[in-house]
């Protein structure tokens, strides 16, 4: 359905792309944007865009919903990470990571005349919607395009996505994809060790 013109979702992996496209397919034309160079090592970069590109060919067989998949372009992320290292999650450098992807997504969207862009990172328990809209909501204006301002984790979005990734036997990984999140993950779970409390998570951490 396009009432409301065509949309350029950018999405980090299939699990969270999964309740998202889903919801928004009943308004906009959709197009999927997958662009995270913050994603290490390449290998995981590719099994994640292979997963998103199953996905949308076993929901949509129709071919309705295209995969655009970026180059990949590590050094990107690195230039932004520089100097914050040692930074944990849901830092600067998470943010200045989210604004890198969203930008690239909203001037690839306005040069291949899409209305709108936004991203399914919202859908995430541990990314700020907050913080997602307004970066989205000033990159709409500095570039000349729509922002779809949301919050996916909300309506049980989250949970849904869960249960679509079991319906489609979606690869769902524990850390966000940037080799700082990947430590910090192994570092909890080893504070973890013992009490079983890591294998009642199942987490999605994009």
């Amino acid at each position: 359905m396009e009432g409301n013109g065509r949309l350029l979702l950018h999405c980090c992996c299939a699990p969270c792309s999964s309740a998202t496209l889903e919801r928004l397919q009943q308004e906009y034309g959709v197009d999927i944007y997958y662009y995270n160079p913050n994603i290490e090592p390449e290998e995981e970069f590719r099994k994640r865009a292979g997963e998103e590109i199953r996905f949308v060919r076993e929901f949509r067989p129709d071919g309705g919903v295209g995969v655009i998949v970026a180059e990949y372009d590590h050094a990107a992320f690195e230039k932004i990470a520089k100097g914050r290292e040692e930074m944990p999650e849901r830092s600067e450098r998470c943010y200045l990571c989210y604004e890198m992807r969203m930008r690239r997504t909203a001037e690839y969207a306005k040069a291949h005349g899409y209305s709108w862009f936004t991203t399914s990172l919202s859908i995430s328990p541990y990314k700020s919607s907050r913080w997602i809209n307004e970066i989205g909501e000033r990159l709409a204006e500095e570039i000349g395009i729509g922002f779809l301002h949301s919050d996916f984790k909300k309506q049980n979005g989250y949970k849904r996505s869960i249960e679509l990734s079991k319906e489609y036997g979606l690869y769902r990984q524990d850390w966000c994809g940037c080799v700082y999140s990947r430590q910090e993950r192994e570092r909890k779970k080893a504070e973890r060790a013992g009490t079983g409390e890591d294998r009642k998570e199942g987490r999605d951490r994009t």
